[in-house]
């Protein structure tokens, strides 16, 4: 166990036991290691494993008295317990997730026990591993004809979820044959033919799990929704006091405002109240095959010039210096058919193996005026600045990632330039908008689908009819949401984290408590931790050692409500 006198000296400094860097630091080390160690999620080794571990560290925070700590450091101790309290949940959830899938992979177990046994350094017994392929394989031979003739019976999700795991299972396989193979004559020998035996079973049962069980095609989104317990928890965890229903809400009269914003630039542009007519005209206008580098640097120099002339942020000089850019693949476009940033800007835009659909549906939507609306968030002030900031202001807190901190930021810069005017023309203003009605549509549709109100194809369909989505920038939008690996309330945190934020910046600056750049600076200087606890921090508001904010910032953040 790891103890208050184990934290009294970490990486040779000497820290009073009621400091929370270097413990967090600590915390972070450890979980990190054990992630090394047993990194396949179908493991019961695994499971027991890091429940001990949380359990450990959560008597280690209850040794440390919390009403003797700084405000900071408050602020990590709540922190650090809440990312325990998550990691519990979530290590939970893969066991339940491993459990749904089990009936239709019952040899798993024992294939990831032959990895767990290579990596606790155990001689291997190569005869012994050869029947366990060989068994392994006759269970997916058996498992599958059970499934052909009804026998055994899985619901598409199901069938799906365990196609994905299948094929994660055959890659740990596969690095554990490769492990032995390269040097012991003896486990060739005997595993080299029911290795491959099984790679292939393996691959051929994924396979057949997703077309002839699941019936999905290749190019089928088949995501997995969290439910609204799944949500409440997530919610709970970011310090968002509102029911799934209401923040639907939200973003649903973020579409209305945004509609209503959009008429009048339609008008303006001589459209009526026809909006689609003018963002069409809009998505028109987008640079010629092989220009869209030169505009993105130019839209990057304005933004930064912009932040910097208005004394909003401050932009370290390295900054300023250290961004690139590079073009998205035709492949990772199916998943990002948008920009993505950071320290390199990741353009999207037509490639020369695209069809000629996909190219002209890639230039529609990468036009001038979405590019304007995007590239600030990305690089400066947005993204890239985020990222510079946390690798030196309180780098330990990366490990309290919330998207709410993270999308919130971006969010509340779009917010904040819409507010100043940063759009000169109704082009632009509709390109800004596009992107506000896009985050509207992505509350709505990801929280309806996690509840189980809406399906995959029905997602895509309300990017295109109700937020003006080329169709398949639609459907990467969606299979990017539920296939790509991301927090199911990614989606959602963009709006409402920049709402979030938004309010938290008129609480403070527009109350003459802090300047615009102050109040940007400290929030880089805080690093990432959901919003509430940040505003106490600001605020200098008293941080307790249990609940949850219930601070309610819609009504402060947005013109919509």
């Amino acid at each position: 166990m790891t103890s208050t006198k184990q934290l009294e000296r970490v990486n040779g400094v000497t820290a009073k036991a009621d400091r929370m860097q270097p413990i967090v630091e600590l915390f972070t080390a450890d979980r990190a290691c054990l992630e090394r160690l047993m990194p396949v999620p179908y493991s019961a080794r695994r499971w027991d494993r890091f429940k001990l571990f949380y359990e450990e560290w959560r008597r280690t925070l209850r040794e440390i008295p919390f009403e003797t700590l700084s405000a900071a450091d408050r602020a990590d101790w709540r922190l650090l317990w809440s990312l325990i309290e998550t990691d519990e949940r979530h290590l939970e959830a893969e066991r339940r997730l491993f459990e749904q899938v089990e009936c239709v992979l019952p040899f798993a177990t024992s294939l990831v026990r032959l990895d767990e046994d290579r990596r606790a350094m155990k001689t291997v017994d190569a005869k012994a591993a050869a029947i366990v392929l060989d068994a392994a394989c006759e269970q997916v031979a058996q498992t599958r004809a059970a499934l052909k003739i009804g026998a055994l019976e899985v619901d598409a999700r199901t069938a799906s979820l365990a196609a994905r795991a299948g094929t994660r299972l055959g890659k740990v396989v596969k690095e554990w044959f490769d492990f032995y193979s390269s040097y012991d004559p003896l486990f060739g020998w005997w595993a080299d033919s029911p290795y491959h035996a099984l790679d292939t079973a393996l691959t051929e049962y994924a396979v057949f799990l997703r077309h002839d069980v699941a019936g999905a095609s290749d190019e089928d989104i088949v995501g997995h929704p969290v439910g609204r317990d799944g949500i409440e928890a997530e919610l709970r965890h970011a310090h968002v006091p509102y029911t799934p229903e209401e923040l639907i809400e939200i973003g649903q009269k973020e579409l209305e405002w945004c509609r209503h914003e959009l008429r009048l630039a339609a008008r303006e542009l001589g459209h009526g109240d026809d909006w689609r007519a003018a963002l069409e005209q809009v998505k028109r206008d987008h640079s010629a095959p092989g220009d869209q580098p030169a505009l993105v640097r130019e839209l990057a120099w304005e933004a930064i010039h912009y932040v910097e002339d208005n004394d909003l942020v401050t932009v370290p000089p390295l900054a300023r210096e250290c961004w690139r850019m590079e073009m998205m693949s035709a492949e990772d476009q199916k998943v990002n058919p948008f920009f993505l940033g950071g320290e390199s800007i990741i353009v999207s835009f037509p490639t020369r193996e695209m069809q000629h659909a996909q190219k002209q549906m890639s230039l529609r939507g990468n036009n001038r005026a979405f590019a304007r609306a995007t590239v600030h968030h990305e690089l400066i002030p947005g993204h890239h600045l985020q990222m510079f900031s946390q690798d030196r202001y309180r780098p330990y807190r990366q490990i309290f990632y919330t998207p709410f901190w993270t999308e919130g930021w971006t969010l509340h810069w779009e917010m904040l330039l819409w507010e100043r005017k940063f759009a000169r023309t109704p082009q632009e203003r509709i390109g800004m908008l596009f992107w506000r009605m896009h985050r509207g549509a992505r509350v709505v549709f990801s929280l309806e689908y996690h509840l189980g109100l809406k399906t995959e194809q029905e997602c895509i369909d309300m990017l295109v009819l109700e937020a003006g989505h080329e169709r398949d920038n639609a459907i990467a939008e969606v299979r990017r949401s539920f296939e790509g690996g991301y927090h199911p309330l990614y989606q959602c945190a963009y709006l409402i984290g920049g709402f979030q934020m938004h309010a938290l910046y008129h609480e403070l600056v527009t109350g003459g408590r802090m300047t615009a750049r102050q109040f940007h600076d400290a929030v880089m200087h805080e690093n990432c931790m959901p919003i509430p606890i940040l505003r106490s921090l600001l605020s200098g508001e008293k941080i307790e050692r249990e609940g949850y904010s219930q601070w309610r910032f819609s009504a402060a953040s947005s013109h919509s409500l």
